[in-house]
């Protein structure tokens, strides 16, 4: 199958949409799938307002066109509804082509975290944005059904999956030169990911913070006895999450939480609040504690076995996660 693959999140972001279509990508390659992607490497660019690191597509709408013209398409997914996912929906709607979309992140809570504007006014966008989607691709349960109280239709279920091969247990370092427990966070340094939930909570041993963005300075500044290693990839990052002794996951707005698959395959316990993207990853499972007190939550996670997790994670493949993406797609013919 010929796909078009559109979206406005793609190296060198580093966040769990773009771990999820890389991922996805390399499946669907490897399975024997053409995929274009429609990524903003391809254009020119700005930097996002409020969050440099962002690259948005300048007036995309004729070169959009001319990809999609020539790669032809089976099938038309359309990632985000930033620039580039707004020109794909209009040339698909020109054409009158079937397409589909997918729910990645709580927008509306992000946006009124960083400027005030109403949730409602967001979600009101959005829901005009996929309307004309053959299927609105969503990671979660919880996050399916929120959307659908608030008006979206044509709902699919789309999981994620975990490189178990890199992330895990054996690559444990047990003198890693901080003192123990080490409690552990891996994400977006902003507003809207409460970070600040975990640098102010009473534990022992050490606070480790991996990740970069616009609030990184000032995490730094309030919270000198945290350790910041910044941005780490690959085996560095695998390392550090095996030699970490709990996850913690302070969101209150994630879809998902891909960091929490990544934790767990690497043999270490999460402790994060009872929300949606915990509660559909982690739930009863007993290999992490979801409460309102996350200090409570942390301590209590420390006790849980560690290759408990590791069997967990191990349910969880991105070649399942490639086959139900698959399943709902709308073809072009």
């Amino acid at each position: 199958m010929r796909i078009a693959l559109v979206t406005d999140a793609w190296s060198p972001q580093v966040n769990g949409v773009v771990r999820t279509l890389a991922s996805l990508v390399g499946e669907l390659a490897e399975a024997g799938h053409a995929v274009e992607t429609v990524s903003p490497d391809r254009f020119r660019t700005i930097p996002c307002p409020t969050y440099s690191e962002i690259r948005l597509a300048l007036r995309p709408r004729r070169r959009i066109a001319a990809l999609l013209e020539s790669h032809r398409p089976d099938a038309i997914h359309i990632a985000t509804e930033g620039p580039l996912g707004i020109a794909a929906r209009s040339f698909c709607l020109a054409r009158d082509l079937p397409f589909t979309t997918a729910f990645h992140t709580k927008f509306p809570e992000y946006v009124a975290a960083r400027f005030a504007v109403p949730v409602g006014w967001s979600y009101a966008w959005l829901r005009r944005f996929h309307a004309p989607s053959r299927g609105i691709m969503v990671a979660t349960q919880t996050v399916r059904d929120e959307l659908a109280a608030r008006g979206f239709g044509h709902l699919r279920a789309w999981s994620r999956g975990v490189d178990d091969a890199l992330f895990s247990p054996a690559r444990r370092v047990e003198d890693f030169g901080l003192p123990r427990p080490i409690f552990l966070y891996v994400g977006r340094l902003a507003v809207e990911k409460n970070v600040s939930a975990f640098l102010n909570l009473d534990l022992p041993g050490t606070k480790l913070v991996v990740g970069d963005g616009p609030m990184r300075e000032q995490l730094r500044r309030r919270h000198p006895d945290t350790h910041f290693l910044g941005q780490r990839v690959g085996e560095d990052l695998a390392r550090i999450y095996a030699s970490s002794d709990v996850f913690v996951f302070p969101s209150l707005t994630d879809t998902f939480g891909l960091v929490l698959l990544e934790a767990l395959a690497s043999g270490v316990p999460v402790a994060a609040f009872p929300v949606a993207g915990p509660l559909d990853v982690v739930g009863d499972s007993d290999v992490g504690v979801l409460d309102t007190d996350l200090r409570r939550a942390a301590l209590a996670a420390l006790a849980i076995p560690r290759e408990r997790c590791r069997a967990f994670a191990l349910e969880h493949s991105w070649s399942a996660s490639a086959a139900q993406f698959l399943g709902n797609l709308a073809p072009v013919g």
